[in-house]
């Protein structure tokens, strides 16, 4: 089983108008909210491609109750850990110019974070858990330090989409996957990255750090997936981006079911980048037609 920790889950209230005008009252085209949050994503993709997921993480309140009913409606299995406080609402302003407006999130006490620990605890080898996104004020990105060490001493595997320092702790732990875009691999290392020999080069960085697989996702530029077999790069696909919330999660979700349900990590990048450029090319997260439709347009080097 695939399982997707979503720490700080969201409702994304995508909000669009011609223009934003700071200090005047600013009338929307139209709206849609959305059940939000990194793995909470992963788990959407994996649903649509036919792969058993469990979503869980902290909800609570009103906004907590929309997440649990729009996974349900979807048909995606979760098993949250109800919190006081109310879920966030992540505002997205799509205008002349796109500009988020991200809540904070509630506070987690210490008997709801042992709560969740002790769901965690309780996996197999046979699992993979997928951890992705910031964690909520109140614990701090080093909650993931106590987390995925958990996880691991189950024989779970772990995938690990995070950025910065955050990600370089991940690697003691041999993560399955971890996808850095290109601009993180060079605020990692404090360099500028020139051409694919320099990304290569760096993602086999991360590899010797401890990374199973690392893609590096470069936007408009396709993406390069790095093993200690090999390197691969997938060319980028033309089209008209509508969407930058949860391409990458896409990509997350498409290369791990994959790679869990064929073990070919070439397949599991085609249908990475599948998912991750369908829903760049969507309003919200990809459907299985498009999804399906772009797949037939990846094509991948080896390097």
């Amino acid at each position: 089983m695939i399982y997707t920790v979503t720490l700080n889950p969201s409702i994304d209230f995508i909000v669009r108008l011609d223009s934003l005008e700071t200090g005047s009252v600013n009338r929307m085209t139209s709206d849609d909210k959305y059940v939000g949050g990194k793995g909470i994503n992963v788990s959407r993709i994996l649903h649509r491609l036919g792969i058993e997921s469990k979503a869980t993480g902290f909800v609570g309140g009103f906004t907590g109750a929309f997440i649990r009913d729009g996974l349900t409606a979807e048909g995606i299995a979760h098993q949250f850990v109800t919190v006081a406080e109310n879920t966030r609402i992540n505002v997205k302003i799509k205008a002349d110019i796109e500009t988020e407006i991200n809540g904070a999130g509630p506070v987690i006490s210490t008997e709801k974070m042992a709560e969740l620990e002790s769901q965690l605890g309780q996996l197999t080898a046979e699992d993979v858990v997928v951890f992705a996104g910031s964690a909520p004020t109140s614990l701090g990105n080093q909650v993931y330090n106590r987390l995925i060490p958990l996880v691991r001493e189950t024989g779970a595997q772990v995938v690990c989409d995070f950025e910065g320092q955050t990600l370089l702790d991940s690697l003691a732990h041999q993560p399955l996957l971890v996808k850095p875009n290109n601009h993180e691999l060079e605020a990692i290392f404090g360099v500028e990255l020139n051409g694919l020999d320099d990304v290569e080069r760096y993602a086999r960085e991360i590899l010797a750090k401890g990374a199973q697989n690392v893609i590096v996702s470069m936007a408009g530029d396709g993406a390069l997936l790095v093993t200690p077999e090999a390197a691969y790069f997938a060319k980028p696909i033309k089209g008209v981006v509508k969407n930058s919330v949860g391409a990458g999660d896409s990509m997350v979700a498409g290369f791990t079911g994959k790679l869990v349900e064929t073990g070919d990590p070439v397949e599991a990048l085609k249908w990475g980048v599948a998912c991750g450029t369908a829903t760049a090319f969507s309003d919200d997260l990809a459907d299985m037609s498009f999804i399906t439709e772009t797949y037939q347009k990846v094509e991948v080097e080896t390097r």
